[in-house]
C-alpha cells in the first residue's frame, strides 16, 4: 500500500490540523507515518521556555517534552499511525525566542536549527519514501512551522506531491490568516470529506494532548465542538458535506475513490 508522511512541527500540530485525513488514509490501507520535528526534552528549562509549561500547571520537575510524546502516542493509535517518528530539536523557546510575540515574529539570523533539520527530514523522507507528504502553511506564523516549510520544500523531490495543510486551531481564531510567505505561490486547492468515523478520530486524537486543551481549546468538550464546527465551514467552502479537510496542494489521484471510506 501507499505511504503518507505526515510532518508535525509540534506534538499535536497534525492531529488538530489534519487528523481527519490522516484517519481516512489508514482506515483505507495506506502506510500512514506521524513525524514530529521539535520534541527533544531539555533538562532544567528557565524563563520563557520554562513559562510555556508553567502556564498549563507543569512544574520545572517535570520533563514536558516527555509528557507530550506519551500523547503523541495515545493520539497516534486514534488515527491509525502506522510509525511514529520523533525528530530530537528543540522548540523554538530553547533556540533564542524569549516571549510570545517572538515566535510569531521575524526567524532570528541566530536561529541555525535549519541545517540539522534538513538533514534530519531527508533522511526521513528517504527512509520512509513516501507517495504523499503533508506539512504545515505556516498559518499564523509561527516560527517552528516556517522552519519545517523550510525543510521541507529543500528537501522533498519534485515527484512527491505535498499537501499544505491548514494549521489549526490558528484558522479558528483567526479565519483569514494568510499562509506563511514560505509557502509556494500559485498552489490549487485540495479538499478531502471526511466521513463520521474519521472525524471522530480526529477529535479523539486531538483530545489526547491533554496537556494543550486549555490553552488551546479551552477544554475537551470544546476541542470535539470546535472541530466538529470547522470540519463543517471547511466542507461548505468546498462545495462538500458534511465535513471536510482543506489543503494547499494538489495530490494527483491519491484521493481517489476515498469519498466513501
Amino acid at each position: 500500500m501507499p505511504t503518507a508522511l505526515f510532518i508535525s512541527p509540534h506534538l499535536d500540530d497534525v492531529a488538530f490540523s489534519c487528523g481527519g485525513t490522516f484517519a481516512t488514509l489508514a482506515q483505507a490501507g495506506w502506510q500512514c507515518v506521524l513525524l514530529t520535528v521539535f520534541t527533544r526534552s531539555v533538562p532544567n528549562p528557565t524563563g520563557f521556555a520554562l513559562a510555556c509549561q508553567a502556564d498549563k500547571g507543569l512544574g520545572p520537575e517535570i520533563d514536558y517534552l516527555a509528557l507530550r510524546r506519551a500523547e503523541d502516542t495515545a493520539a497516534a493509535q486514534h488515527l491509525g499511525a502506522s510509525d511514529v517518528r520523533w525528530l530530537d530539536l528543540p522548540e523554538a523557546p530553547h533556540r533564542g525566542y524569549h516571549s510570545p510575540a517572538a515566535l510569531f515574529a521575524d526567524l532570528l539570523p541566530t536561529d541555525d536549527i535549519g541545517p540539522e533539520l534538513t538533514t534530519l527530514l531527508a533522511a526521513a523522507v528517504a527512509q520512509t519514501s513516501p507517495q504523499l507528504i503533508f506539512a504545515p502553511q505556516g498559518l499564523g506564523l509561527h516560527v517552528d512551522h516556517r522552519q519545517v516549510m523550510l525543510a521541507v520544500l529543500a528537501v522533498v523531490p519534485p515527484t512527491v506531491p505535498v499537501l499544505w495543510y491548514r494549521d489549526t486551531p490558528y484558522i479558528i481564531r483567526q479565519p483569514n490568516a494568510l499562509p506563511a510567505p514560505e509557502l509556494p505561490a500559485g498552489l490549487p486547492e485540495t479538499a478531502l470529506p471526511l466521513s463520521e468515523a474519521a472525524l471522530a478520530a480526529k477529535i479523539a486524537a486531538s483530545q489526547a494532548y491533554a496537556s494543550q486543551l486549555g490553552f488551546q481549546f479551552g477544554n475537551a468538550e470544546q476541542v470535539r465542538v470546535k472541530l466538529t464546527q470547522l470540519a463543517s465551514a471547511e466542507a461548505q467552502v468546498a462545495s462538500l458535506s458534511p465535513a471536510a479537510e482543506r489543503f494547499a496542494g494538489q495530490a494527483g489521484s491519491s484521493f481517489d475513490n476515498l469519498e466513501h471510506i
